[in-house]
């Protein structure tokens, strides 16, 4: 069954109409694909009546090529988009942080975290609202559940996410198949209680603390394409993920994860 059969047999416009959507994306230099991407998420999302939907990209001075211009320019005609401009920010987990909080301070009901540059398919949104509705805490798309996919990776991508999943079940006791990547949904409730918890790691292992720090609400994993990785994860961030499952397992030995 596809999604769009999906939401044609199971959708109930009622059930969203009362929610406020924040969907969070850190952007850079996306000159070519940022206008398509916008407008593709915001048309996923128009199609549950949510009572107010804002999408806020996040960019700092990383990016270079005219996508921060191009972005304002579009906030004109499309007004749920919001552009953050953030030259504070030192990594990009400073940049999903600061939409977290964007979002939080809007009093967003519900919110989305996806990828630009279409690494994250928005053909997958509507099967993560479909779920979270069914009353969930938080809902994670994953590459490695049934009918999930990774494509145009490399093989060491692969195998680097995939490992560092098998090792943070092992050693954080979680019961998620992607424990490394991101497009997620979360209440307002769980996403402040997570962020309480701290987020000290200043690479992609952020996305596997966030996600051991939700390991006692109810959750669940949604099947996604993840497609083209757009960065390479070298040493440095190998090292930052290994500092950060110590730091999660002696967490666990002291039953506070």
């Amino acid at each position: 069954m596809t999604n769009g059969m999906l939401i044609n047999a199971t959708l109930r416009p009622e059930a969203f109409a009362t929610l406020s959507l924040a969907i969070v994306t850190p952007m850079a230099n996306e000159l070519a694909t940022a206008e398509a991407f916008v407008k593709e998420v915001a048309a996923e999302c128009e199609r549950f009546l949510f009572r107010e939907v804002r999408h806020f990209t996040i960019l700092d001075r990383v990016s270079q090529d005219g996508t921060l211009e191009l972005l304002r320019s579009l906030s004109v005609q499309l007004p749920g988009l919001t552009v953050v401009y953030a030259p504070e920010n030192r990594s990009v987990v400073d940049a999903y942080l600061r939409g977290y909080r964007e979002a939080l301070a809007w009093n967003a009901d519900w919110i989305l975290e996806i990828d630009s540059g279409f690494s994250h398919s928005p053909a997958d949104i509507p099967l993560l609202f479909q779920t979270m509705a069914k009353g969930y805490d938080c809902v994670f798309g994953s590459r490695f559940c049934k009918g999930g996919r990774m494509v145009n990776a490399p093989l060491r991508r692969y195998l680097i996410s995939k490992g560092g999943s098998l090792a943070a079940q092992l050693l954080l006791g979680t019961r998620l198949s992607d424990m490394t990547g991101g497009f997620e949904l979360f209440s307002r409730d769980a996403l402040t209680k997570i962020l309480a918890r701290g987020i000290a790691s200043r690479g992609p292992f952020f996305q596997t603390e966030i996600k051991a720090f939700a390991k006692r609400m109810k959750i669940c994993e949604v099947p996604i394409q993840y497609s083209s990785p757009s960065h390479v994860v070298g040493g440095a961030a190998l090292q930052d993920a290994v500092a950060g499952l110590r730091r999660l397992f002696r967490l666990r030995l002291q039953n506070a994860l």
